[in-house]
């Protein structure tokens, strides 16, 4: 792709430029050596750098060629963008969250209905194998593996193309894979050179973002494993949920659900305070926002359904908790979730290129 059939390239090529003259930013992150190890830049170029900025925004807070200087950079804004274009090329649809919540809850309901387990729904039970007198296991398993095997190759196929696109002569080692594992989970690049990111103030410097997100990632760690848990438990110690407050399970679900609620709620928060309102990507921020309160529905829901597991309200949140899972994994591929392979990408592509 040349420069003069995108504009957006073209003024990625522009600002890259006069940031490899001025260098002043280079030991902030691994965005600006990424930048200066090149001269010009093509479209993978352009989106693997985008990728490996985690948009503390330091950068414009330092540079002292913004607007109103002629040159007018504007590296947030403009990797914002190109982080958007790089995504919908992916093939990112916008797809509605809230949609296919309502689509797959009554999808379940009619189901239900259909086999003669809608006595259930109202019925208090917490005794074992309480969950699949409502929707018997076969129902979550199977789907649940074809959007997890789907996801996973959608996914997968993003990161590998960017590498390919962006770095086709390199060659990963071992330690390029974890050190790119460690950025990504330690949230290296958005310490904002030390002080944090501007965000939401654009004059204040804060680790709040960061924290929270590194909150939510816990969050979502926790909920993982104690699916894993739960597994174990059911097929090889022969043990059906629900199960009893103490166990792995349950602590590990209820302590992921309380990551999964205060990173995203926080994050949520964070976006009605900021400043600096012309760095932001108005197509970028909606998906964020649609993200985010996705991962809200899953966390409430599953709390939700954990205290009120003894009651009549069982059946119904069971239904509401298993629609916003199926939603969080039917759109992984089209919304958001698509910057985590893109950044671990770009990410391993940096420590390729640092090491030679």
């Amino acid at each position: 792709m040349q420069t003069h059939d995108n504009p957006l390239l073209a003024e990625a090529q522009r600002q890259f430029l006069i940031c490899s003259a001025c260098r002043y930013c280079e030991s902030y992150c691994a965005t600006f050596p990424a930048i200066e190890g090149r001269m010009e830049y093509t479209a993978a170029d352009t989106a693997y750098i985008a990728n490996v900025c985690h948009d503390c925004r330091a950068c414009f807070q330092a540079c002292m060629y913004t607007a109103p200087h002629e040159f007018a950079v504007d590296i947030p804004k403009l990797l914002a963008d190109v982080r958007l274009e790089t995504y919908r090329s992916k093939g990112l649809r916008g797809v509605s969250a809230t949609a296919v919540g309502i689509i797959v809850a009554a999808l379940l309901l009619a189901a239900i209905f259909a086999t003669g387990r809608w006595a259930h729904l109202t019925v208090p039970d917490d005794a074992p194998g309480a969950f699949y007198r409502i929707v018997p296991f076969w129902w979550m398993l199977v789907p649940a593996l074809a959007l997890a095997i789907w996801g996973l190759f959608a996914l997968s196929k993003m990161a590998r193309d960017l590498i390919r696109e962006a770095a086709p002569a390199a060659r990963a080692t071992i330690a390029d894979v974890i050190g790119a594992w460690k950025d990504g989970l330690n949230l290296t690049y958005m310490k904002g050179g030390g002080d944090g990111c501007y965000y939401p103030e654009i004059t204040a410097p804060s680790q709040a973002r960061r924290v929270l997100h590194v909150t939510l990632v816990t969050g979502v760690g926790l909920a993982f494993l104690a699916t894993v848990a739960a597994a174990f438990m059911q097929d090889v110690l022969e043990q059906l949920p629900p199960y009893p407050l103490l166990s792995v399970p349950v602590i590990s679900g209820t302590l992921g659900g309380a990551g999964i609620l205060i990173g995203a709620a926080g994050l949520l928060l964070l976006k009605t305070r900021r400043t600096a309102k012309n760095l932001d990507n108005a197509g970028m921020l909606k998906l964020e926002s649609i993200f985010l309160w996705t991962l809200l529905a899953v966390a409430i829901t599953g709390l939700l359904l954990l205290a009120l597991r003894g009651t009549p309200l069982l059946g119904a949140l069971l239904v509401v908790h298993l629609a916003t899972v199926a939603t969080l994994f039917i759109t992984a591929p089209y919304g958001k979730f698509v910057h985590v392979p893109l950044r671990l990408a770009a990410l391993l592509i940096f420590r390729m290129e640092e090491r030679r």
